[in-house]
């Protein structure tokens, strides 16, 4: 994965800063079909695109029927950042998501995930109910708004960015570009 070959070529602090991709998308979900049907987009063009570039970087991909609203799996995300082992949480949101197009609008998917990677199923519940994290993701969204960001992923150093599914080579000249400092 391109991140992690950064994250081993450079010494750089790569943080996630979540975004609002859908943030209308009701909890029970919008059905893929329609979406890219409004958009005048052929649905089986766009998932053997998008499954060509997740097979590219060795990340699986299921067909997803529907897409669901993100912002609670999001709250939850920034917890988890703050935890030791938190990091499992965000590959268990993609396996669910991406994979098997599980609904993580829904509360009890999302603390289903919680469980299946030891996360505190009860602090997760706490931070559902109390919206603990939601002025972080208000943040997050605000800050991508200031970036500019119009698509995931977007890779931003130093003032400068790369949108979209870019190859390796183009985040190694964003980080040459900012100065980053490549490890030994």
């Amino acid at each position: 994965m391109r991140i992690e070959k950064l994250r081993e070529n450079y010494d750089v602090d790569i943080k996630l800063v979540h975004f609002p991709l859908h943030p209308d998308t009701p909890p029970e979900g919008r059905e893929m079909a329609g979406f890219y049907a409004e958009r005048g987009l052929d649905p089986d063009k766009m998932y053997n695109d998008m499954k060509a570039r997740m097979d590219a970087e060795g990340l699986p991909y299921g067909k997803r029927t529907h897409s669901y609203n993100s912002r609670l799996a999001q709250e939850l995300g920034k917890w988890a950042d703050t935890l030791e082992d938190g990091a499992k949480l965000e590959k268990a949101f993609y396996q669910a998501y991406f994979v098997d197009s599980k609904n993580i609008g829904d509360v009890d998917v999302l603390l289903e995930i919680v469980a299946s990677v030891g996360l505190s199923v009860d602090d997760a519940r706490a931070v559902i109910e109390n919206r603990t994290f939601e002025q972080a993701v208000d943040a997050d969204w605000e800050k991508s708004r200031q970036y500019g960001v119009t698509g995931v992923p977007t890779y931003v150093a130093g003032g400068h960015g790369v949108v979209g599914a870019q190859p390796y080579e183009a985040l190694e000249q964003l980080m040459n570009e900012v100065g980053a400092q490549k490890r030994s």
